[in-house]
C-alpha cells in the first residue's frame, strides 16, 4: 500500500525535471505572441499570410520533433543501466538517422508550398504566405539537429541545458524580429520576411550552442570521448525510426484533430471560430504544463527499465499523474468559475463571449482527462511502448472525437458546444485506455 511519503520524494523530482521544459516551452509561446504582435503592425495581410504559413509548417514540424523524442528513453534506459557506452552509441545513430529524416521531411514540407494555392486563400496572403513558409521549413534541419542534442541531454536527466539555449534563442529571435522587421539599426526593413530569417538565425544558432556546450562541458566528457568510437548501424537506425515514427505520429494526429475541429467550427461562424480559439489557447497553456510533467515522467521510467526496478517506475508515473491532476483539477475549477472573465481579455463581442462561456466549461471538465492522457503517454514512451497508443490515439481522435463532434454540433444541433463534447469524449476514452494499458504492462514487468 503505498502512502503519501511514498510519492513526495518523486514529486519534488519530478518538478525538478519538468520546471526547465515547461519554461522552455513558454518562452516558445512568447516567441510567437511576439512575432504577432510585431507581423500585426504591419497590416492584416501579412499578420494573414504568417498564420497560414504556421498553420501549415506546425503538422510537420510537430511530426519531426515528436519523431527525435524516441531517442529519449532509449539514451535513459542505457543510462539507467550505467550502460553509458550504449548511451553514447544510441546518440551517434540519432545522429545520422534523423538528420538524414529531418532532410526528407523538410523536402516533403518544401513540396507543400506548391500546393499552398490551391488551398482556399486569397491570392495576396497566399504570394506572401509561400516565400515565409519556405524559410521556415529550412529552420526545420538545423531545428532537427537542436532536438537530437536536447533529447540525448534529456535522457542523460538534464533538461536545464536545452531550457537555457532555447530560452537564448527565444531573446535573439525577438530582437532579430525588432531589427529586421521594421528596419532597424541600419538594416533594411524586410517585414514578414525579416521574421522569416530572424527564425531561421535562431534556430540555426541553438544546435551550435549545443555543440559548444557538449564540446566544454564536463558533464559530456564521457560521450564526447568515445563517441569517434562508434559505427553507424543499420539496425539501430531502423529501431530509432520504430519507436520515433509512431511518436511523431502521435503529435501529429493530436494537432490535426483540433485543426480539423476548427475548420468545423468555422463551418458554424466567425464567432463561434473566434470563440473556439480562444479558449483553445487557454487549454494549450494549461497542457504545456502537463506535458512538461510528461517529459519528466519519460525520462524517469526510462531510468528505472535501465535499473530494472518495475515497482518504482509505478510509483513514479503515478505521483506525476498526482501532479498534473492536481493542477488541471484547479485550471477546471478556474476555466468555470473565471468562464465569463477570461475570454474577455481577448475581445469584447458579446457573440463570441456568450459561445466562449460556454465552452470554458466543457474545457474545463476534459482538463482532468487531457492531463491523464498525455502523462501515460510520457510513462508508456519511457517503456518504449508507442505504437499501440498511436492506434489508441488515431481511434480516440478520429474514431470518436470527430465524428462524435461532427453529430452532436450539426446532427443534434449542439452547435460549437458539441464539437468540444466530441472532444471531451475522444480525452476521456484515450485517457482511460492508456492508464490501463499501463497498469496492465506495469503488472507484467514486475
Amino acid at each position: 500500500m503505498q502512502t503519501i511519503k511514498t510519492y513526495t520524494v518523486h514529486y519534488r523530482s519530478n518538478l525538478s525535471l519538468a520546471f526547465p521544459v515547461i519554461l522552455a516551452q513558454a518562452g516558445q509561446m512568447i516567441v510567437v505572441l511576439a512575432d504577432n504582435l510585431m507581423v500585426g503592425q504591419l497590416g492584416t495581410i501579412p499578420l494573414a499570410a504568417a498564420s497560414f504559413a504556421n498553420t501549415v509548417f506546425v503538422v510537420g514540424m510537430v511530426f519531426g520533433i515528436g519523431m527525435v523524442n524516441g531517442l529519449t528513453p532509449l539514451v535513459g534506459k542505457a543510462y539507467g543501466s550505467g550502460n553509458l557506452r550504449e548511451a553514447t552509441n544510441w546518440f551517434k545513430q540519432s545522429l545520422y538517422t534523423f538528420q538524414a529524416a529531418g532532410l526528407v521531411l523538410s523536402l516533403i514540407l518544401w513540396s507543400v508550398s506548391f500546393l499552398m494555392p490551391y488551398m482556399g486563400q486569397p491570392d495576396e496572403i497566399v504570394g506572401k504566405a509561400i516565400p515565409y513558409y519556405r524559410i521556415l521549413v529550412v529552420s526545420m534541419i538545423p531545428f532537427v539537429l537542436f532536438f537530437t542534442f536536447k533529447q540525448f541531454a534529456e535522457g542523460l536527466g538534464n533538461t536545464r541545458i536545452a531550457m537555457v539555449i532555447t530560452v537564448s534563442a527565444n531573446v535573439l529571435n525577438i530582437f532579430l524580429n525588432y531589427l529586421w522587421i521594421f528596419g532597424k539599426a541600419g538594416f533594411p526593413a524586410m517585414g514578414l520576411m525579416g521574421a522569416g530569417y530572424a527564425t531561421l538565425t535562431a534556430r540555426g544558432v541553438m544546435p551550435l550552442l549545443f555543440l559548444w556546450v557538449f564540446l566544454k562541458l564536463d558533464f559530456f566528457r564521457y560521450y564526447r570521448n568515445h563517441i569517434s568510437q562508434t559505427r553507424f548501424s543499420s539496425i539501430m537506425s531502423r529501431h530509432l525510426l520504430l519507436l520515433g515514427i509512431p511518436i511523431g505520429g502521435q503529435h501529429f494526429i493530436e494537432v490535426l484533430a483540433f485543426s480539423l475541429g476548427s475548420i468545423m467550427m468555422g463551418w458554424l461562424g466567425a464567432a463561434a471560430l473566434a470563440a473556439h480559439q480562444i479558449v483553445l489557447s487557454f487549454a494549450s497553456f494549461t497542457f504545456m504544463i502537463s506535458q512538461g510533467i510528461a517529459a519528466a515522467t519519460t525520462v524517469k521510467v526510462s531510468h528505472l527499465v535501465g535499473r530494472r526496478q518495475p515497482k518504482t517506475i509505478r510509483t513514479v508515473a503515478f505521483a506525476s499523474l498526482h501532479l498534473v491532476l492536481g493542477f488541471m483539477g484547479v485550471s477546471a475549477i478556474l476555466f468555470v468559475f473565471s468562464r465569463n472573465i477570461l475570454p474577455g481579455y481577448f475581445i469584447d463581442q458579446e457573440a463570441v463571449l456568450t459561445i466562449a462561456s460556454g465552452l470554458m466549461i466543457v474545457a474545463g471538465a476534459f482538463q482532468l482527462f487531457d492531463g491523464m492522457q498525455v502523462t501515460m503517454l510520457g510513462a508508456l514512451r519511457g517503456l518504449e511502448d508507442v505504437r499501440v497508443p498511436f492506434g489508441m490515439l488515431l481511434v480516440a481522435y478520429f474514431g470518436l472525437a470527430l465524428p462524435a463532434g461532427w453529430i452532436f454540433a450539426f446532427v443534434l444541433e449542439a452547435g460549437p458546444l458539441g464539437i468540444w463534447y466530441g472532444y471531451l469524449l475522444g480525452l476521456f476514452s484515450i485517457s482511460l485506455f492508456l492508464l490501463v494499458r499501463f497498469k496492465w504492462i506495469t503488472k507484467e514487468m514486475q
